[in-house]
């Protein structure tokens, strides 16, 4: 089925006779074109279309949405008593488009004309998945506002098939009526469909014949040459993907691996055209949703007044109003912001401070920094030196500097006789008993509070992190709370260290901090710290460290967006309802034996595969069971990522109770395809 988007350079340029014209086209080469009227407000085109076309569809199926008074909708329905949603807009064009080859859509307006606060039509034609046809008076004027249309549409994303000129009077045709069509074409770098003539008489025979020869349907049907082989090909043979085993890849293996075109809200989309729920959060980052129209308008503002002025002995506005907003939301007692551009180099200056405090501060042996097992902070050195995952790290080893690692259980594997939560507190004692013999040696601790993410999911009882944050501040340690998994909402507080009242002396924070848009980082610390820093220059106690895109305008002015976005739409205040949804439908997959565990807070969830729950048998790593797993969620329509044996669940905030219902059940479905069934 093929969509077409009918929008116009203004009101009253003849979307409604484009759309009855392609309609008696497009019948009488034979194939069977339906209509959508999303919003009407005023005229009754839909009525007018759907009688002259002689469609079947019931007209509020064609047309959702209608209003009297002939306004912009975003007014018009609010003045009628009626609450516009785009989702159920959305649900009946699937409705009407099951039952047609082609579908034309005839939208309201030009694409900037809005719907409901934050949603317009351009965000309607991105959501049904259509190419636009965009429609032009042929008089004065048209070249500016055909332009300014064609070039709206590429910012927003949207593909244009074709433009159409529509004569709407009749009248004599001069020198611009000729012209303009040529000089749009020419200028735009679109293809000119051809002109509508003046319609006297508006029966489907009589336009069909009157447009014949006018309208170019050929172009306008043409698909877009496959470009996903090109894609593949060139990547296999340039790329070098980030935790991938490359011999794996380079298979020619059917039905992968994708190439993501574009997004929208849940979804990301293929080179295809095939929509995925991004069940990942793309790595954990996208927070709103793809192409939210708030943070996509942020970005376009900062890139109409600079895209990158360094902060080396220069400040810019968008770092600065973001540090402000980052204290403002940090917890308690975090006064200072230092910029980077990953999580990794968010916890590496952590480390990096904390260590140099002690120094300038002529405490020259507290150098040791201690981190749990199992732990991930990262993967530049420094971050390294710091984790705890051997299949990550272990090669590593030789390269990086010596710390002092605590032992942290994971509780769904506690020792037998060991009792949960009490195992985990044994670290917290054992951290004690490490404190009063080497606190005069110990800089600092670093942890990732209450999950750790990489090592499965782990999920902490409560008054672990409470435990560790009181020892520090009794033996005087530094706390490093690596919030870039966890920040951002994922635990259903804005930082996991809320959930016990902790204030660190650092949160690392990145991943979600611009929504999932750009790369960022940031590490908060307190004006102690600070101070530590401030000496004469002679003495070069400056902290020496620094990156080229430290503080990037376009990253921090979508963050600022970002962080405004999570007031203005009560995103935590929504989110805790999704996430017992969540935790309900998640039940359904311990009726698999396969399934030892299911571990969450808040969106991140992880659902551990083992051979027999009872001795909780992990599967061999090398029968690949949750990488095999999440590649048959792809067949249901979901992409995810595991750890292992985990299967991790870490949808974008702004998801649906539907779209979390699908995700599961493509869950359930894959386990069910590559383990077996339930009991």
């Amino acid at each position: 089925m093929k969509t077409f988007f009918i929008t116009g350079t203004d009101t009253g340029v003849g979307k409604t006779y484009t759309t009855l014209a392609l309609g008696a086209l497009l019948r009488e080469a034979g194939l069977d074109a339906g209509v959508f009227k999303p919003v009407q407000s005023g005229v009754g085109d839909a009525e007018f279309l759907k009688d002259r076309l002689g469609l079947a569809d019931n007209l509020r199926e064609i047309n959702p949405y209608c209003a009297k008074e002939p306004l912009s909708p975003h007014i018009a329905f609010p003045r009628a008593g009626i609450k516009l949603v785009p989702a159920k807009i959305i649900a009946a064009f699937d409705k009407v488009a099951a039952r047609h080859e082609i579908m034309l859509v005839e939208g309201a307006g030009g694409l900037l004309v809005p719907l409901v606060k934050g949603y317009g039509m351009a965000d309607l034609a991105r959501d049904l998945g259509g190419r636009l046809v965009i429609v032009a008076r042929l008089g004065l004027g048209t070249i500016n506002h055909t332009l300014l249309t064609v070039r709206e549409a590429r910012r927003q994303g949207l593909t244009v098939a074709g433009i159409i000129f529509c004569d709407t009077t009749g009248g004599r045709k001069g020198i611009a009526e000729q012209t303009n069509p040529q000089a749009v074409q020419e200028l735009a770098d679109v293809p000119v469909l051809g002109t509508i003539p003046f319609l006297k008489q508006t029966d489907m025979a009589r336009v069909a014949r009157c447009c014949r020869g006018q309208i170019d349907l050929k172009v306008l049907l043409a698909e877009p040459p496959p470009d996903t082989a090109r894609l593949l090909a060139l990547d296999k043979q340039y790329v070098w993907h980030p935790f991938t085993q490359m011999q794996d890849w380079l298979a020619d293996v059917p039905g992968k691996p994708l190439v993501i075109d574009r997004g929208a809200g849940s979804y990301l989309i293929d080179s295809d055209g095939k929509r995925y729920l991004d069940g990942s959060s793309s790595l954990w980052v996208t927070v709103h949703g793809h192409r939210h129209p708030v943070l996509d308008e942020a970005l376009q503002r900062q890139a109409d007044k600079i895209a990158h002025s360094t902060m080396l002995g220069l400040a810019n506005r968008p770092a600065v109003e973001l540090a402000a907003k980052l204290v403002g939301i940090a917890p308690q007692g975090l006064e200072k912001v230092f910029y980077s551009d990953n999580g990794s180099t968010s916890v590496e200056i952590a480390l990096k401070m904390a260590y140099q405090y002690w120094q300038n501060t002529g405490q020259k042996k507290k150098t040791a920094l201690v981190h749990l097992a199992n732990s991930y902070h990262g993967d530049t050195l420094g971050s390294v030196s710091v984790g705890g995952i051997d299949l990550f790290h272990q090669v590593y080893r030789k390269l990086v500097f010596k710390t002092i690692e605590l032992d942290m259980p994971d509780c769904y594997r506690a020792p037998a006789g060991k009792q949960y939560p009490d195992h985990a507190f044994e670290a917290v004692a054992r951290f004690e008993e490490l404190l009063k013999k080497k606190h005069a040696e110990i800089a600092a601790l670093v942890v990732e509070p209450i999950v750790q993410g990489a090592a499965g999911m782990i999920m902490w009882p409560a008054g672990v992190l409470r435990c560790f944050e009181q020892l520090c501040r009794k033996y005087d340690v530094f706390l490093i709370a690596d919030e870039v998994a966890t920040g951002f909402g994922r635990t259903g507080t804005m930082f996991a260290c809320e959930q016990e009242a902790v204030h660190p002396d650092f949160l690392c924070v990145a991943k979600g901090i611009t929504g999932g848009y750009l790369p960022l980082a940031a590490t908060l610390t307190t004006r102690r710290v600070f101070d530590g820093f401030l000496f004469s220059y002679q003495e070069m106690k400056t902290f020496f460290h620094g990156h080229t895109y430290t503080g990037n305008p376009l990253a921090c002015a979508v963050a600022i967006a970002n962080i405004d976005l999570f007031k203005q739409a009560r995103v935590l205040e929504k989110l805790q309802p999704k996430i017992a949804f969540l935790s309900r439908r998640l039940e359904c997959l311990k009726a698999y034996p396969c399934v030892g565990d299911i571990r969450q807070r808040g969106f991140m969830v992880g659902v551990e595969l083992v051979v027999d729950r009872q001795k909780k048998t992990p599967f061999p790593w090398q029968e690949r069971i949750g990488a095999r797993v999440c590649e048959a969620a792809r067949q249901y329509g979901v992409l995810l990522r595991p750890l292992g044996n985990v299967i991790v669940l870490m949808p974008p905030l702004s998801m649906t109770c539907a779209e979390l219902a699908t995700m599961v059940g493509a869950v359930e479905k894959a386990i069910d395809h590559v383990v077996g069934q339930t009991t």
